[in-house]
C-alpha cells in the first residue's frame, strides 16, 4: 500500500453520484497565497463519503476527548448591522 502526504483537498465535484477531489501539497505560499500541487486523486460514493466523515468525525472527538485537541467555539453573527 502506498502512504501519501497531503495538506489538504482541492476541486471537489460531484457527478453521477460519484465524489472526486484532489489530494494537494502546500509548494509556497506568496503575499499570503497558497500555491497548490495535486499529489492524488480520489473518486468515491456518496455512501463512502459519508462513512469516511463519520469516521473522521470520530477521531476528532476522540482527540478532543483525549486532550489532543481543543475545538474552537463557533462565533455568532452579528444582529442587525452590527460588527463583531
Amino acid at each position: 500500500m502506498q502512504t501519501i502526504y497531503t495538506d489538504g483537498i482541492a476541486n471537489i465535484t460531484l457527478i453521477d453520484g460519484i465524489i472526486r477531489f484532489d489530494l494537494v501539497n502546500i509548494t509556497q505560499v506568496e503575499k499570503e497565497k497558497a500555491n497548490l500541487r495535486p499529489v492524488a486523486a480520489v473518486a468515491m460514493s456518496m455512501q463512502a463519503l459519508l462513512r469516511t466523515h463519520d469516521q473522521l468525525s470520530q477521531a476528532v472527538n476522540k482527540m478532543v476527548e483525549d486532550g489532543i485537541l481543543k475545538k474552537n467555539e463557533p462565533v455568532p453573527p452579528a444582529i442587525d448591522g452590527a460588527s463583531a
